[in-house]
Protein backbone atom coordinates (compact mmCIF):
# COMPACT_ATOMS: atom_id res chain seq x y z
CA UNK A 1 0.00 0.00 0.00
CA UNK A 2 1.14 3.40 -0.90
CA UNK A 3 -0.22 6.53 0.50
CA UNK A 4 0.79 10.39 1.64
CA UNK A 5 0.09 9.44 5.20
CA UNK A 6 2.23 8.44 8.52
CA UNK A 7 -0.15 6.59 11.30
CA UNK A 8 -2.91 4.75 9.79
CA UNK A 9 -4.93 5.00 12.78
CA UNK A 10 -4.31 9.32 12.76
CA UNK A 11 -5.33 9.21 9.28
CA UNK A 12 -8.59 11.43 9.80
CA UNK A 13 -7.06 13.75 12.74
CA UNK A 14 -3.85 14.19 10.31
CA UNK A 15 -6.10 15.36 7.38
CA UNK A 16 -8.01 17.99 9.48
CA UNK A 17 -5.18 19.23 10.26
CA UNK A 18 -3.97 19.72 7.15
CA UNK A 19 -7.39 21.28 6.16
CA UNK A 20 -7.45 23.76 8.87
CA UNK A 21 -4.17 24.78 7.74
CA UNK A 22 -5.11 25.33 4.56
CA UNK A 23 -8.48 26.56 5.33
CA UNK A 24 -8.28 28.03 8.75
CA UNK A 25 -9.76 31.66 7.60
CA UNK A 26 -13.22 29.94 6.49
CA UNK A 27 -13.31 27.38 9.51
CA UNK A 28 -13.40 26.66 13.05
CA UNK A 29 -13.60 23.73 15.06
CA UNK A 30 -16.62 23.17 17.45
CA UNK A 31 -15.39 22.45 20.98
CA UNK A 32 -11.81 22.45 20.02
CA UNK A 33 -12.66 19.04 18.34
CA UNK A 34 -10.75 18.37 15.68
CA UNK A 35 -13.45 16.35 13.69
CA UNK A 36 -16.16 19.38 14.11
CA UNK A 37 -15.60 21.34 11.82
CA UNK A 38 -18.15 24.38 11.09
CA UNK A 39 -18.48 27.99 9.28
CA UNK A 40 -16.46 30.59 10.47
CA UNK A 41 -19.22 32.71 10.88
CA UNK A 42 -21.58 30.49 12.64
CA UNK A 43 -23.87 30.78 14.20
CA UNK A 44 -25.69 32.94 11.79
CA UNK A 45 -29.29 35.03 13.41
CA UNK A 46 -31.94 34.47 11.10
CA UNK A 47 -30.67 31.67 9.01
CA UNK A 48 -31.69 28.13 9.31
CA UNK A 49 -28.47 26.08 10.61
CA UNK A 50 -27.61 22.90 8.36
CA UNK A 51 -25.50 20.09 9.71
CA UNK A 52 -24.64 17.66 8.09
CA UNK A 53 -21.70 14.77 8.88
CA UNK A 54 -20.67 10.96 8.33
CA UNK A 55 -17.72 8.48 7.58
CA UNK A 56 -14.00 10.29 5.99
CA UNK A 57 -12.49 9.44 2.58
CA UNK A 58 -15.30 10.37 0.37
CA UNK A 59 -14.00 14.30 0.18
CA UNK A 60 -15.75 16.19 -0.99
CA UNK A 61 -18.58 14.68 0.85
CA UNK A 62 -19.31 15.22 3.31
CA UNK A 63 -16.97 18.37 4.78
CA UNK A 64 -16.57 19.67 1.74
CA UNK A 65 -20.15 20.82 1.53
CA UNK A 66 -19.69 23.34 4.26
CA UNK A 67 -19.59 26.79 3.12
CA UNK A 68 -21.70 30.11 2.53
CA UNK A 69 -24.80 28.60 0.50
CA UNK A 70 -23.96 25.39 1.52
CA UNK A 71 -24.25 23.67 4.98
CA UNK A 72 -23.07 25.30 8.13
CA UNK A 73 -21.10 22.64 9.77
CA UNK A 74 -19.98 18.94 9.85
CA UNK A 75 -19.33 16.22 12.40
CA UNK A 76 -16.43 13.73 10.64
CA UNK A 77 -15.95 10.00 11.21
CA UNK A 78 -13.25 7.82 10.67
CA UNK A 79 -12.72 6.27 7.34
CA UNK A 80 -16.22 4.50 6.09
CA UNK A 81 -17.46 5.38 9.56
CA UNK A 82 -20.42 7.43 10.97
CA UNK A 83 -19.02 10.44 13.45
CA UNK A 84 -20.58 9.71 17.34
CA UNK A 85 -23.70 10.98 18.04
CA UNK A 86 -21.76 13.82 20.90
CA UNK A 87 -19.70 15.27 17.74
CA UNK A 88 -22.78 15.55 15.70
CA UNK A 89 -24.33 17.04 18.70
CA UNK A 90 -21.57 19.37 19.22
CA UNK A 91 -21.72 21.07 16.08
CA UNK A 92 -25.46 21.26 15.95
CA UNK A 93 -24.69 23.48 19.03
CA UNK A 94 -22.27 25.65 17.73
CA UNK A 95 -24.07 26.35 14.45
CA UNK A 96 -27.67 26.67 16.31
CA UNK A 97 -29.14 30.27 15.94
CA UNK A 98 -32.69 31.06 16.04
CA UNK A 99 -34.74 29.11 13.20
CA UNK A 100 -33.64 25.73 14.02
CA UNK A 101 -31.46 23.31 12.61
CA UNK A 102 -31.78 20.61 9.74
CA UNK A 103 -29.72 17.76 9.67
CA UNK A 104 -28.95 16.75 6.02
CA UNK A 105 -27.34 13.29 5.44
CA UNK A 106 -26.99 10.10 3.29
CA UNK A 107 -29.14 7.10 4.24
CA UNK A 108 -26.49 4.75 6.09
CA UNK A 109 -27.48 2.51 9.44
CA UNK A 110 -24.80 4.07 11.36
CA UNK A 111 -25.15 7.74 10.43
CA UNK A 112 -28.77 7.79 11.46
CA UNK A 113 -28.58 5.99 14.85
CA UNK A 114 -25.69 8.72 15.90
CA UNK A 115 -28.20 11.47 14.04
CA UNK A 116 -30.92 10.50 15.93
CA UNK A 117 -29.23 10.42 19.03
CA UNK A 118 -27.54 13.78 18.18
CA UNK A 119 -31.21 15.21 17.81
CA UNK A 120 -32.52 13.51 21.07
CA UNK A 121 -29.59 15.15 22.91
CA UNK A 122 -29.80 18.54 21.16
CA UNK A 123 -34.15 18.76 21.82
CA UNK A 124 -33.43 18.26 25.28
CA UNK A 125 -30.86 21.43 25.42
CA UNK A 126 -33.56 23.52 24.04
CA UNK A 127 -32.68 23.19 19.87
CA UNK A 128 -35.18 22.86 17.69
CA UNK A 129 -34.03 20.36 14.97
CA UNK A 130 -35.36 18.20 12.11
CA UNK A 131 -33.92 15.60 10.08
CA UNK A 132 -33.48 14.73 6.18
CA UNK A 133 -32.06 11.64 4.63
CA UNK A 134 -31.03 11.63 0.81
CA UNK A 135 -31.19 8.20 -0.62
CA UNK A 136 -30.46 7.98 -4.15
CA UNK A 137 -28.79 5.21 -5.01
CA UNK A 138 -31.57 2.99 -7.35
CA UNK A 139 -29.05 0.55 -7.37
CA UNK A 140 -29.91 -0.14 -3.18
CA UNK A 141 -33.50 -0.55 -2.97
CA UNK A 142 -36.59 -0.55 -5.59
CA UNK A 143 -38.24 2.25 -6.91
CA UNK A 144 -41.73 1.64 -4.51
CA UNK A 145 -38.67 1.64 -1.41
CA UNK A 146 -36.78 4.62 -2.59
CA UNK A 147 -36.55 5.76 0.59
CA UNK A 148 -34.67 2.99 1.92
CA UNK A 149 -31.81 3.61 -0.95
CA UNK A 150 -28.38 4.54 0.01
CA UNK A 151 -27.20 8.06 -0.22
CA UNK A 152 -24.49 8.84 -2.75
CA UNK A 153 -23.45 11.31 -5.22
CA UNK A 154 -26.63 13.39 -5.93
CA UNK A 155 -26.89 14.60 -2.04
CA UNK A 156 -24.90 17.20 -3.97
CA UNK A 157 -28.05 18.72 -5.22
CA UNK A 158 -29.50 18.56 -1.67
CA UNK A 159 -26.91 20.20 -0.09
CA UNK A 160 -26.76 23.19 -2.78
CA UNK A 161 -30.42 23.28 -2.46
CA UNK A 162 -31.33 23.11 1.31
CA UNK A 163 -28.18 25.76 1.74
CA UNK A 164 -29.78 28.15 -0.89
CA UNK A 165 -33.06 27.96 0.56
CA UNK A 166 -32.07 28.50 4.10
CA UNK A 167 -29.51 31.33 3.12
CA UNK A 168 -32.94 33.39 1.91
CA UNK A 169 -33.69 33.21 5.49
CA UNK A 170 -36.96 30.99 5.22
CA UNK A 171 -38.25 28.92 7.90
CA UNK A 172 -36.76 25.48 9.26
CA UNK A 173 -40.89 24.17 7.85
CA UNK A 174 -39.54 26.13 4.38
CA UNK A 175 -36.19 25.05 4.03
CA UNK A 176 -37.69 20.99 4.76
CA UNK A 177 -40.17 21.40 2.31
CA UNK A 178 -37.80 22.65 -0.58
CA UNK A 179 -34.87 19.98 0.53
CA UNK A 180 -37.71 16.93 0.34
CA UNK A 181 -38.77 18.06 -3.09
CA UNK A 182 -35.55 18.33 -4.62
CA UNK A 183 -34.48 14.95 -2.51
CA UNK A 184 -37.47 13.20 -4.20
CA UNK A 185 -36.45 14.37 -7.68
CA UNK A 186 -32.44 12.55 -7.05
CA UNK A 187 -31.58 9.53 -8.94
CA UNK A 188 -27.99 8.10 -8.82
CA UNK A 189 -26.19 5.14 -10.79
CA UNK A 190 -22.99 4.16 -10.38
CA UNK A 191 -19.88 2.70 -11.84
CA UNK A 192 -17.00 0.77 -9.80
CA UNK A 193 -13.87 -0.78 -12.05
CA UNK A 194 -11.51 -0.76 -8.83
CA UNK A 195 -11.20 -1.21 -5.41
CA UNK A 196 -9.85 1.39 -2.68
CA UNK A 197 -7.79 0.59 0.38
CA UNK A 198 -8.75 1.84 3.52
CA UNK A 199 -5.53 3.08 5.49
CA UNK A 200 -6.32 1.14 8.37
CA UNK A 201 -6.73 -2.40 6.54
CA UNK A 202 -3.59 -1.35 4.19
CA UNK A 203 -4.94 -3.88 1.58
CA UNK A 204 -7.85 -3.85 -1.20
CA UNK A 205 -11.33 -3.52 0.25
CA UNK A 206 -12.53 -6.19 -2.23
CA UNK A 207 -11.10 -7.64 -5.69
CA UNK A 208 -12.33 -6.99 -8.97
CA UNK A 209 -11.49 -8.68 -12.18
CA UNK A 210 -9.15 -6.56 -14.60
CA UNK A 211 -11.91 -7.11 -17.12
CA UNK A 212 -14.61 -6.79 -15.31
CA UNK A 213 -17.11 -3.74 -13.76
CA UNK A 214 -19.54 -3.50 -11.23
CA UNK A 215 -22.68 -1.91 -11.92
CA UNK A 216 -24.38 0.01 -8.92
CA UNK A 217 -21.52 -0.48 -6.31
CA UNK A 218 -22.02 1.44 -3.51
CA UNK A 219 -19.53 3.92 -1.96
CA UNK A 220 -18.54 2.03 0.83
CA UNK A 221 -17.83 -1.11 -1.66
CA UNK A 222 -21.13 -2.81 -0.88
CA UNK A 223 -22.14 -5.08 -3.33
CA UNK A 224 -24.02 -3.58 -6.62
CA UNK A 225 -26.39 -5.22 -8.97
CA UNK A 226 -24.32 -7.11 -11.65
CA UNK A 227 -20.79 -7.32 -12.44
CA UNK A 228 -20.39 -7.78 -16.24
CA UNK A 229 -17.25 -7.64 -18.54
CA UNK A 230 -15.60 -3.94 -19.03
CA UNK A 231 -17.64 -1.93 -21.66
CA UNK A 232 -17.01 1.21 -23.41
CA UNK A 233 -18.01 4.47 -22.46
CA UNK A 234 -20.68 4.41 -24.72
CA UNK A 235 -22.19 1.30 -23.35
CA UNK A 236 -21.49 2.30 -19.69
CA UNK A 237 -23.29 5.64 -20.66
CA UNK A 238 -26.53 4.23 -22.24
CA UNK A 239 -26.92 1.68 -18.59
CA UNK A 240 -26.57 4.79 -16.18
CA UNK A 241 -29.09 7.27 -18.25
CA UNK A 242 -31.69 4.17 -19.16
CA UNK A 243 -31.51 2.94 -15.41
CA UNK A 244 -31.97 6.42 -14.42
CA UNK A 245 -34.04 7.69 -16.79
CA UNK A 246 -36.34 5.48 -15.97
CA UNK A 247 -36.41 4.47 -12.39
CA UNK A 248 -37.07 9.35 -11.88
CA UNK A 249 -40.02 8.38 -14.37
CA UNK A 250 -38.61 11.42 -16.85
CA UNK A 251 -40.27 12.56 -19.61
CA UNK A 252 -39.60 14.15 -23.17
CA UNK A 253 -39.58 18.47 -22.43
CA UNK A 254 -38.56 18.10 -18.56
CA UNK A 255 -35.30 20.04 -17.45
CA UNK A 256 -32.91 18.21 -15.60
CA UNK A 257 -29.86 19.20 -13.39
CA UNK A 258 -26.46 16.53 -14.42
CA UNK A 259 -23.83 15.33 -12.34
CA UNK A 260 -21.05 13.43 -13.52
CA UNK A 261 -18.76 12.04 -10.45
CA UNK A 262 -15.40 10.50 -10.13
CA UNK A 263 -15.46 8.02 -7.14
CA UNK A 264 -12.17 8.89 -6.67
CA UNK A 265 -9.28 7.56 -9.05
CA UNK A 266 -11.19 8.81 -12.48
CA UNK A 267 -9.49 11.24 -14.17
CA UNK A 268 -11.19 14.51 -15.82
CA UNK A 269 -10.77 13.32 -19.10
CA UNK A 270 -12.70 10.19 -18.61
CA UNK A 271 -15.39 12.02 -17.32
CA UNK A 272 -15.62 14.48 -20.01
CA UNK A 273 -15.85 11.47 -22.34
CA UNK A 274 -18.65 9.95 -20.23
CA UNK A 275 -20.23 13.01 -20.27
CA UNK A 276 -20.27 13.05 -24.51
CA UNK A 277 -22.02 10.15 -24.12
CA UNK A 278 -24.56 10.80 -21.54
CA UNK A 279 -25.33 13.98 -23.33
CA UNK A 280 -26.84 13.04 -26.47
CA UNK A 281 -28.62 10.07 -24.95
CA UNK A 282 -30.61 12.43 -22.67
CA UNK A 283 -31.43 14.86 -25.33
CA UNK A 284 -32.99 11.80 -27.48
CA UNK A 285 -35.24 10.92 -24.83
CA UNK A 286 -36.22 14.55 -25.19
CA UNK A 287 -34.67 16.01 -21.85
CA UNK A 288 -32.87 19.41 -21.53
CA UNK A 289 -30.00 19.85 -19.77
CA UNK A 290 -30.28 23.16 -17.44
CA UNK A 291 -27.09 22.40 -15.65
CA UNK A 292 -24.01 20.05 -15.49
CA UNK A 293 -21.44 19.35 -12.86
CA UNK A 294 -18.20 17.65 -14.15
CA UNK A 295 -15.86 16.80 -11.35
CA UNK A 296 -15.30 14.67 -8.07
CA UNK A 297 -18.25 15.53 -5.62
CA UNK A 298 -18.54 12.04 -3.62
CA UNK A 299 -15.57 9.65 -3.61
CA UNK A 300 -14.82 6.65 -2.24
CA UNK A 301 -11.05 6.70 -1.98
CA UNK A 302 -9.36 6.12 -4.90
CA UNK A 303 -11.82 3.50 -6.22
CA UNK A 304 -11.60 3.79 -9.54
CA UNK A 305 -15.45 4.71 -11.17
CA UNK A 306 -18.25 7.45 -12.43
CA UNK A 307 -21.84 7.64 -10.87
CA UNK A 308 -24.60 9.84 -12.77
CA UNK A 309 -27.28 12.02 -10.86
CA UNK A 310 -29.92 13.23 -12.26
CA UNK A 311 -32.60 16.07 -10.74
CA UNK A 312 -35.91 16.57 -11.87
CA UNK A 313 -36.26 20.36 -12.37
CA UNK A 314 -39.01 22.84 -11.26
CA UNK A 315 -38.50 26.81 -12.10
CA UNK A 316 -37.92 27.01 -8.21
CA UNK A 317 -35.09 24.74 -7.73
CA UNK A 318 -33.71 26.13 -10.79
CA UNK A 319 -33.41 29.39 -8.78
CA UNK A 320 -31.72 27.94 -6.02
CA UNK A 321 -29.41 25.86 -8.09
CA UNK A 322 -28.34 29.08 -9.78
CA UNK A 323 -27.65 30.52 -6.34
CA UNK A 324 -24.14 31.60 -5.08
CA UNK A 325 -22.25 28.99 -2.79
CA UNK A 326 -18.79 28.43 -1.86
CA UNK A 327 -16.18 26.19 -1.00
CA UNK A 328 -13.29 25.22 -1.25
CA UNK A 329 -13.29 21.64 -2.45
CA UNK A 330 -15.56 22.75 -4.72
CA UNK A 331 -16.21 23.36 -8.48
CA UNK A 332 -19.71 25.05 -8.28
Amino acid sequence: MKKFMNDPMNFVNDMMSGIMLAHGDLYKLAANDRKCLVRKETPIEGKVAIVTGGGSGHLPVFLGYVGEGLADGCAVGNVFSSPTARQIYKVAKAVSADKGVLFLYGMYQGDMMNFDKAADMAREDGLTVESLRVSDDVASAPADRWQERRGVGGIFFAYKIAGAIAKTGASLDEVIEVTKRAITNIRTLGVAISSCILPAMGKETFEIEADKMEIGMGIHGESGVERVTMKSSKEIASILVDTVCEDAGLKAGEEVAVLVNSLGGTPLEELYILYGDIYPLLEARGLKVYKKYIDRYACSMEMQGASLSLMRLDPELKELLDAEAASPFLNL
